[in-house]
């Protein structure tokens, strides 16, 4: 296992913004393609947002323009900055590796135990 840990979930408002961290305690994420994605009770899994081991990102269309994603190698950690944020991005929040690039899709061999992020007035 890579120790995937994320953090930085909690409760925003909307419109307000919030940056997910994830971390690795084993192995060095800067190998790795690292995905995150999210569920909301009672949906399947859903990718929201991927970048490969070379930079390269892609978005869920329902986070593009609002979400970031991005890699510290120095500090072995991949974040995802959401901002303006809505009621329907409450989910629980997963940070995944894999040494394939599988994009959004729920693939991956490794992955975090999750962290919670409610968007509620």
């Amino acid at each position: 296992q890579l120790g995937l840990v994320e953090s930085g979930g909690g409760l925003v408002q909307p419109g307000g913004s919030l940056r997910l961290s994830c971390a690795a305690s084993v192995l060095f994420l800067e190998d790795y393609n690292i995905g995150w994605f999210r569920q909301a009770p009672g949906k399947e899994r859903e990718g929201v947002s991927r970048i490969t081991s070379d930079g390269s990102t892609d978005y869920a269309d329902s986070v593009k323009g609002r979400f970031t994603i991005s890699r510290d190698n120095a500090k072995n950690t991949v974040y995802l900055q959401m901002n303006s944020l809505k009621p329907e991005d409450t989910a629980i929040y997963y940070c995944a590796a894999d040494a394939i690039d599988y994009d959004l899709d729920p693939l991956y061999d490794y992955w975090g135990q999750g962290t919670q992020v409610t968007v509620s007035s």
